[in-house]
Formats: structure tokens, sequence, C-alpha cells
């Protein structure tokens, strides 16, 4: 079955139940009107001002989750995969109608979602401790879990280089509590992991970190950020990004920090084309949930304020501009000038 089959298969099988959006600012229903240019928006350096498109704002697509995360752009379908992780359920955001839908139930609790180089879904599941892939016919391989013949603690976030590897985190939050997983005890050290993509074998190319979270690749992959979103391990860099340096593709070294989220914390991040970091934000004071923006030297250029304390983020739509934010109870939106870096 062709790909662009299934998806459409998928589309039409999919729980009909249609989810309400109590829009703040969706594409069908408006909030109190918003002078342009949106100021959510911030401008914090020049170099933002190009990406910021002031006759667009941001919107509110749903609200409805206990805590929104992983969000996925499938753009042969037109549309939006994301998790709700305590309902342990996938749902599914329609592009052309603004519906959603519930795409899976039970999830397993997944958390991060990603699509690998021939289009299939990639899952990171909390409460079968594993990174699985859907495949184009709608079954379920599980790609790895277990490292060394211990479970993993609770996979987070994924990836996927152009080599076909797979690379994902393990902070373990799914087994702190019955809430996003199951209470279970920590059987391996927190870590970020590469599966080799014809053997499948798992080995461990980043350690030392706290809680390793959200996971990017530079757009020429010669570069992996990483967010610790657990305890500092040096003074005055509360829950840093860091960056390495990837070595042939396999490996990592030279381990540096990027920025610092200080006061708060961030999640899942993305690249743009330009290399631009796009880092969700919360767990800070007041004004700081949303989006942070990074220049490829660390610097901070840019913020998008949210309501809602942002988990994760992704690009998507037509043409790759519109940036996919999942915050708290809902999922926001923004057309943005630049794209994200294509993996399809």
């Amino acid at each position: 079955m062709e790909r662009r089959e299934f998806m459409t298969m998928v589309a039409g099988t999919t729980m009909s139940l249609a989810l309400q959006s109590n829009a703040f600012g969706s594409s069908q229903q408006s909030r109190n009107p918003i002078p342009y240019p949106d100021p959510a928006v911030e401008i914090v350096d020049p170099r933002f001002e190009k990406y910021k498109i002031n006759s667009a704002a941001v919107e509110r697509l749903y609200t409805g989750a206990r805590w929104a995360e992983g969000p996925v752009w499938f753009g042969d379908g037109g549309y939006l995969l994301f998790s709700d992780i305590p309902n342990n359920r996938m749902l599914r955001w329609l592009e052309e109608t603004g519906e959603v839908t519930v795409y899976r139930r039970p999830s397993n609790y997944s958390n991060g979602n990603t699509r690998d180089r021939q289009g299939r879904l990639v899952t990171c599941e909390h409460d079968t401790r594993r990174v699985t892939r859907t495949e184009h016919d709608g079954s379920i391989t599980v790609l790895s879990d277990s490292f060394q013949g211990k479970k993993y603690n609770a996979p987070n976030d994924v990836i996927v280089h152009s080599d076909g590897g797979v690379w994902f985190s393990d902070p373990g939050y799914g087994i702190l509590g019955n809430y996003e997983g199951h209470k279970a005890a920590f059987e391996l050290p927190t870590a970020v992991y590469r599966l080799d993509p014809k053997t499948r074998t798992p080995t461990v190319v980043a350690t030392g970190l706290d809680r390793p979270n959200g996971l990017c690749f530079s757009p020429d992959e010669k570069l992996l950020y990483v967010v610790d979103s657990g305890e500092p391990k040096q003074p005055g860099n509360l829950h840093p990004i860091w960056v390495y340096d990837v070595v042939d593709g396999v490996k990592l070294s030279k381990g540096r920090i990027f920025a610092s989220l200080s006061p708060g914390a961030s999640d899942g991040i993305r690249c743009d084309v330009d290399g631009n970091l796009w880092a969700p934000a919360g767990w800070g004071p007041e004004n700081f949930n949303g989006v942070h923006i990074f220049a490829p030297d660390g610097k901070l250029i840019g913020r998008i304020h949210l309501p809602e304390t942002c988990a994760n983020l992704c690009f998507g739509g037509a043409k790759r501009n519109r940036l996919f934010m999942t915050a708290s109870q809902s999922l926001y939106s923004l057309y943005v000038g630049t794209e994200g870096v294509s993996t399809e």
C-alpha cells in the first residue's frame, strides 16, 4: 500500500468522536481582536525581525488535553499528531477543517513523536518503556525496549538522523509516578541513545545529564542540541541546553552549554532552516511561558508568549512555516517567516 493511501485510510478510520475546541484564537473562532502586529511575538534582537510576520497572530487550535506533548506534522495527510500523555491517547488535528479526533487510544502513555525518512511514525512510550514505529499498514514494530538486558526508564523525545539512526532521550519521567505512566524503579542511568538503523542495536551517546530531554539536530546534522530539564550540574546554569559535535553521524564529542533557560526550563526543541533553535519555555516567572528562540551563536533573539507552559513544538503546514506548540492543555500555532528543517 502506498503511504498516501495509508494516511488517507487512517484519516477515514480514526475515531469519529470530534473533540470540541474551546478556542482562544482558533481558525474557527476568534478571541478578542488582536491589534497587529501581535504583541505576543516579542523581538529581543533585531535578527528576529525577519521571522516575525506582522499580519499573523498566535492561534489556539484546541484545548482539552491534560498534558499535551510530542507534536509531529504529516504533510502528506495534512494533519498534526500529538500526545495527551495522562489521558493515554494520541490526538489528530486536521488542517483543512480544524477537527480534532482521537488517533490512538490507548497510546501506552506516548510522549515524543517524529517521522523517519520513510514517513513512518516513531514514538516514545512511557508505560511500556520502549520506542516503537508505526508501519504503513498500521502495525507497530518495537524498535527497542532495553539496553544490556535492562528496561529503559521511560523514553521521552526522539529524532531520526538522515542515515536512519534513531536518537532518543531517557530521563525517566514516566516512571516517577502514575500520572504519565506507572511508578517503577530506575534500572539504568539517564542517558541519550542511538539505535543503529540496520541492527537496532542501542548505544549510549550522552551521559552525565540529570534529565536529558528534548533533542534536535542542526540543519547540517553536525550538531546535536540536548535539553537538560533536571537539576543543574554547574552553578548559574539552571536547566541548560547543551550542544555537542556529531562525529561520523554516530557519536558525540565536545559537549558544552549552548544556552540557559534560567530561571525556567525547556523541553522539546526544533531548528529552522537558518539554524535558529526554537525552545519551549515554562516553569519560570510570569511572562516566561511560551517559546524562546536562540540564534546559532546561543543568543536569545525572540520570544512567543503563551498563557500556558509550553512543552514541545514542531514546524508544519503546507510550506513548513507554521509553528505548532503543545502547551499544557492546549495546541497553539503561529505562522513565522522561516521554515522548519524537513525530514520527510
